[in-house]
Formats: structure tokens, sequence, C-alpha cells
């Protein structure tokens, strides 16, 4: 195994930048609650608005409009469990999403409307109106799309689908959190009300996000027993992990002008896997995508074991499928694309940052030449 590892998992978590790292170091050091109107109180409040400002710049909002949780599934499962009478959704979307939005659907509270994409992975806006249509009259109704898949890197057309929700009635939730700090994000632009953000995918530590709430836009309180978050969440806010997501989100909103860099890098992953294995698949090339991202499927192999050789070589990817108690399973990303079962078992996703380097792409290069090398990679 190599003593030099190249981490090319950014989709799944980003390392802890550097600044983030000092900023909750320093908040460790401040005594005193948040909530608290004395000097330590107030000054530990500072810490906390200052975050809250750099988070709102990162996507274009205003700081009044964000609301910290523990992360992206918490803000998700709060919009979803907002009392809508209908939720339309695709497929493609995180399982923080699908997954309490089938729940309430389960349990009679909402009905759900799925929206088919294409063979890349995209909606299509005539979709949403569809959907919109079916929705009518049915009382409150809201439409969540994905700013970009985690898996694919494919990035939706937000904007123009929010358009034709609102103007049709319904709310509308975007999950930013693969999107943000990679591409440009404005909370206005995309004219969505609610919108999703995790910290650890843009350099800050794990287990805290935030839910972005378009001024004037109704949401029932997520957790009640305090006036915290204004009144929307209530509990005493980690405010060290706060600190290192209004760091890392500051760090971001610079490195958006960066990303060409790692596209370019990006793009010569995959010139060197279609080089060694002119049978791969880059899945939805035809669509845009984030310039970090690549799902890449090997006909006739075996995610899993493409997977771990990688991992053996020295480098980390992760699996275009969803593994549990050592199984694998299809993606149901995938699945939604109408990939073919055999193929979408067969790939893998190679996500890049900002600190990535030259050498991982050689790195990764080397490690898939073997990899793939006399059909090890079959299932």
């Amino acid at each position: 195994m190599s003593t030099t590892r190249a981490y090319l998992d950014w989709n799944a978590s980003a390392p802890l930048r550097p600044e983030a790292r000092a900023a909750m170091l320093a908040a460790l050091d401040a005594v005193g609650n948040p909530s608290s109107p004395h000097t330590e109180g107030r000054r530990v409040r500072a810490i906390v608005e200052d975050a809250r400002e750099e988070v709102a710049a990162l996507v274009g909002a205003r700081p009044a409009e964000v609301v910290f949780t523990s992360g992206a599934t918490e803000a998700n499962s709060a919009v979803m469990r907002g009392g809508w009478r209908t939720i339309l959704l695709a497929g493609i979307e995180h399982d923080s999403v699908l997954a309490p939005a089938r729940g309430l659907a389960h349990g009679g509270q909402t009905r759900l409307v799925d929206l088919a994409v294409n063979a890349d992975g995209r909606i299509e806006t005539e979709n949403v109106v569809d959907g919109a249509h079916e929705a009518a009259g049915d009382g409150p109704a809201l439409l969540s799309l994905q700013l970009a898949n985690n898996e694919t890197g494919v990035v939706q057309p937000v904007a123009a689908a929010a358009d034709a929700a609102r103007s049709r009635g319904l709310a509308v939730h975007t999950d930013a959190v693969q999107g943000a700090g990679r591409r440009a994000v404005s909370l206005k632009a995309l004219g969505v009300d609610y919108l999703s953000l995790s910290a650890h995918k843009i350099g800050g530590p794990k287990g805290v996000g935030a839910l972005v709430i378009r001024d004037g836009a109704a949401l029932p309180v997520f957790i009640a027993g305090g006036g915290q978050e204004r009144r929307r969440r209530a509990g005493t806010e980690n405010v060290p992990a706060i600190a290192g997501f209004g760091a890392a989100a500051r760090a971001a909103a610079r490195d958006v002008e960066a990303m060409e860099r790692v596209q370019a890098l990006r793009d010569r992953v995959e010139a060197q896997i279609l080089a060694v294995t002119p049978s791969a698949v880059v899945i939805g090339a035809g669509a845009e995508r984030l310039p970090n991202t690549t799902s890449v499927a090997l006909p006739g192999a075996s995610a899993e074991t493409l997977v771990i050789a990688l991992d053996l070589a020295g480098v980390a990817v992760s699996a275009g499928a969803a593994c549990s108690s050592g199984k694998v399973g299809a993606s149901h990303v995938l699945e939604a694309m109408g990939l073919e079962p055999a193929l979408a078992r067969a790939a893998i996703r190679v996500s890049l940052g900002w600190a990535s380097t030259e050498r991982d792409v050689a790195a990764f290069a080397e490690a898939w030449a073997r990899a793939t090398a006399r059909g090890r990679a079959v299932a």
C-alpha cells in the first residue's frame, strides 16, 4: 500500500481548511453563552454573527436569512416537514430529501409528484410545469430540486425551474450542498425560498450546516424550547463549529474563482481513464457539471472492487453505488437516470477540490491502470 495517499473523495467530505481550524480553536477559548447579555456572552455572540455574515455572503443572502443547523440533513428534513400537501421531486435527490419526503407520503400526510430526468440526469422545466399543474388546488406545494448532484456533478436548471414553480404558487427548495464553493451561488438569482448548506463540504467542520430561508418565506419551527436562531431552532449554538463554518465559507467564496484549475485536473482524470479503458462511460458528460466531479462506469467491472483496489494503491475515491453490510446495490441516482443496472454497479466517483494537485491525478492514473489491467476489476 502506498505511504503517500491521494484524496479524491471531496464530495463526501473536504479536508478541514487551516482557516477553519484556527477559527475553531479560537472559539473554543471563548467563555460565555451567546444568549447571555454580559460582556462574555456578547463576545461569543459576535463570533456566531460574524460567521452568519460569511455564510450569507457565500450564497448571496442576508445574514438574517441564515439559520444554523447540525448539517444539511437537518436542513433538508426541516423543509420536507414544512406542512406541504404536495412535494415535487426527482429520484436523483439526496437521501436526506427523499427519505423524509417518502416517509410523509407513506404516512398519508403528503402526496409526492415524481419528476423524471433525462439520460444525463437533468430535470426538464416542462416536467416542473406539469407537476405544478398536478399539484394545483391541493394545498401548499413544494418543489425540491438540488443544485448539483453529489454522485455525477450534474447541475440542475434551478433558476428556470424555480421561476416556473413559483409562478404557479409553489414554494421552492434547493439542496446546494455540492454547488456552494464550486460555483457562484445566489439565493436571489436562483429564486428559491429555501437553500441547504453543509460546512464540511467546503472545508469546515462536520456536524454543522445551515438552512437559508428567504425573507418572508414561511416554515414551522424546527426545534422548540428557546429563542435561538430567531426562534426557529432552539438550543445553545455550537459556537466552535459555527466559527469554523464561517471561516470556511469565506475561503470557499474566494476559491470559486480558482475552480478552472480544478476542472482542468478533473478533465485530465477523465482523459486518462478513457486512454487506459476506452470502453469506460463518463456519466452525465452531455450536461453541465460541477468542475470537480466525474462519475465513471467501466462495463464489466465491479465498483466495489475498483474502490478497494484504488484504496490499496493509496487513492481514495467512492463508489457510485450504496454499500450496505458489505453488499453493493445500484445507486438510486443512476437508477433514476435509466442506467442499465450492471453499468450502474460499475460506477465510481472521483471528486477533487481546491488543494488537489497534479500528483494526485498522476497517482490516480497509475492506480487505475493497475486496477483495470487484465480484468482485475471485473466482478
